[in-house]
């Protein structure tokens, strides 16, 4: 096995180590050793915890680039976990799921996960993921003194890429990583329609298979942000057998 060393810039208050903090909250305790012993050449700093509060604890106390996080832990499941992190962090986060089971993914994306990995997984797909997700979570400021990219309008939704924010009218959409590059690959092809494939292309990073309900889960999950109703959609058009597009309300 070989892999080319991680390069990811430190969230606020992680200092200039160059290195890349990943959180492991899991009671597998061989399978925290065998993580951290992989990633740890690969230029990561892995931490380990094994109980759910433990974790929730920790995932919201500290700086992070990424937490794995498992679904069956003592104390407290993964999804209580997730939902204590989302309520102050929008760290990555990758669920470890014992079975891959589909319903355990479809719950952890739906409260906010942005990805997930069955705990088959080989040491090449969880390095690959976890670069995919940090790479989306710490895109690289421009030059000093250069201009902020422009916003993404459409109608009331104004989406920066440059800051990497959302605005609804007057109100700030918390959205994940992964949520936030839906919703800015749809902006910029605002009237036409993205297909799932070219959405996950996009969003990805990756060339893996993919969970191919990630990405309707995803949608879902920012409708409800957006307080779209995709019935009568004033966002988010469900284009059928084509795709999604962001409707343009000057089409």
């Amino acid at each position: 096995m070989s892999a080319a060393n991680s390069s990811a810039k430190p969230p606020p208050g992680a200092g200039n180590t160059g290195r890349t903090r990943v959180l492991v909250i899991d009671d597998d305790k061989k399978l925290c050793r065998l993580i951290a012993d992989y990633l740890s050449p690969m230029g990561y700093d892995v931490s380990t915890v094994h109980t759910g509060p433990e974790g929730a604890e920790r995932a919201t106390a500290e700086p992070w680039h990424a937490v794995l996080l498992d679904v069956m832990l003592p104390g407290m499941d993964g999804f209580e976990v997730l939902k204590q992190i989302r309520r102050q962090s929008d760290v990555p986060v990758l669920m470890l799921t014992a079975r891959g089971d589909e319903a355990d993914r479809i719950v952890g994306l739906e409260i906010g996960a942005d990805d997930y990995l069955p705990k088959t997984f080989s040491t090449r797909e969880l390095l690959a993921r976890l670069r995919a997700v940090t790479r989306r979570a710490t895109r690289p400021a421009g030059p000093p003194g250069t201009e902020s990219p422009p916003e993404l309008v459409v109608g009331r939704l104004r989406v920066n890429t440059g800051s990497h924010t959302a605005v609804l009218g007057d109100q700030a959409l918390e959205l994940t990583p992964v949520e936030f590059d839906l919703l800015a690959s749809l902006a910029r092809a605002r009237g036409r329609v993205k297909s799932r494939e070219q959405l996950l292309e996009e969003i990805r990073d990756r060339n893996f298979d993919v969970f191919d309900r990630s990405i309707d889960v995803h949608i879902s999950a920012l409708r409800k942000k957006l307080g779209d109703d995709p019935k009568e959609p004033r966002f988010i058009r469900t284009v059928r057998a084509a795709g999604y597009m962001l409707i343009n309300p000057e089409a």
